[in-house]
């Protein structure tokens, strides 16, 4: 089976997050053709996808999205046309991830094994009323796989160089500083907060958490707002507020970055309050079997030398992680979320044919 009618039919439909407009339909349709039994699974506003097809040997579940960011201005087609143009399928959502999808549905369609595919339409929104509660359904009612692969972009040169076996976890907090506004011709009679705010957010900015593990970059913190909503050059203000990110490895947890924050602004400014959210932990993939097929799947199509990487922001891999042993691997990700989101259909073929070639060795 040919991948590229149904990324079309995928690029077709304006599912931009968190709207459908019938692509989980198209894939529904598409699956049901293969023998697969279909869930929808609705949460909120959010239209999600269970489909399984029962078959011999290990069970290999397919994570994807059909939820896509908003195409904004600029392109030279429609992007929601799904035009091929010298070889190349154009679309928003064609990289991430329309066409890893198509591929994976084009895989299964030469195979017999067991396999489902749990899709999303919330992996580019507030990834609330997606992954996470399907999974739960499916620890529910006995489908938790073997293995998972999830259809991320993976790759940044070419495709097969790389793969995803771990990410790093992402924290948030929000500071705020309460002061006493005041002239600032008279600062005895004020309290100015921004004077503790800086020298707390220098010396979270300067801090070394660690050098980093087998698997992953050193955690690191950076600083992303500043403000005081002072529009007087004259006026000390009454509060100072600050946010923060910080992406951390398996070397850290939330609750241990939280107390440093806590500690920190306790040494800068004590009367400081903090706010944190955690939107996911660190986790890593052990190699192993799974792994392991994957890799020697991408060798077989490709030149490539796939290098297992934990690098990036997050994704629903940080959901699965807590039920199965995971991976994402998928197309080059270079244009994803660009103007002219844009893949080669020989490279979408290839994708095909590493899946199936996964799916033949992994599910036996």
């Amino acid at each position: 089976m040919d991948p590229l009618p149904l990324a079309q039919a995928l690029l077709r439909c304006r599912s931009v997050t968190p709207a459908d407009d019938g692509a989980q339909s198209v894939l529904a349709l598409q699956l049901a053709r293969l023998g697969f039994t279909i869930t929808r699974l609705r949460f909120g506003d959010i239209e999600n996808l269970y489909a399984e097809r029962l078959g011999p040997g290990r069970h290999l579940c397919f994570a994807g999205h059909t939820d896509v960011v908003p195409p904004g201005e600029g392109w030279r087609h429609d992007p929601f046309a799904g035009v091929v143009e010298d070889g190349v399928l154009y679309g928003r959502g064609a990289v991430d991830m329309k066409g890893a999808i198509a591929a994976f549905v084009a895989a299964v369609a030469q195979t017999k094994n067991h396999v489902s595919l749990l899709i999303t339409g919330d992996e580019e929104g507030e990834a609330v009323n997606g992954t996470a509660p399907v999974l739960e359904w499916m620890e529910r009612h006995g489908k938790l796989p073997d293995f998972c692969l999830v259809g991320e972009p993976t790759s940044r040169v070419t495709l097969g160089d790389t793969i995803k076996i771990g990410r790093r976890g992402s924290l948030s907090a929000k500071i705020n500083v309460p002061g006493r506004q005041g002239h600032v011709a008279y600062p005895h009679l004020a309290d100015n907060p921004i004077h503790r705010l800086l020298p707390a957010l220098a010396a979270m900015a300067a801090h070394k958490f660690d050098e980093g593990s087998a698997f992953f970059q050193p955690t690191a913190l950076q600083v992303t707002s500043v403000d005081v909503g002072n529009e007087a050059a004259n006026v000390i203000p009454q509060a100072a507020t600050a946010r923060l990110n910080i992406r951390f490895n398996d070397l850290q947890t939330p609750s241990g970055l939280e107390d440093y924050l806590t500690e920190t602004l306790a040494r800068f400014a004590p009367s400081a309050s903090l706010a944190v959210a955690c939107t996911g932990g660190a986790f890593i993939t052990q190699p192993g079997a799974h792994t392991e097929a994957l890799i020697q799947a991408i060798r077989a199509v490709t030149t490539a030398e796939p290098e297992p990487n934990t690098g990036g922001g997050t994704s629903d891999a940080r959901f699965i992680a807590k039920y199965c042993p995971v991976a994402e691997f998928g197309l080059v990700g270079a244009r994803m979320h660009q103007t002219d989101e844009g893949v080669s259909v020989a490279e979408l073929r290839s994708l095909k044919e590493i899946y199936q070639i996964l799916i033949q060795s992994y599910c036996v």
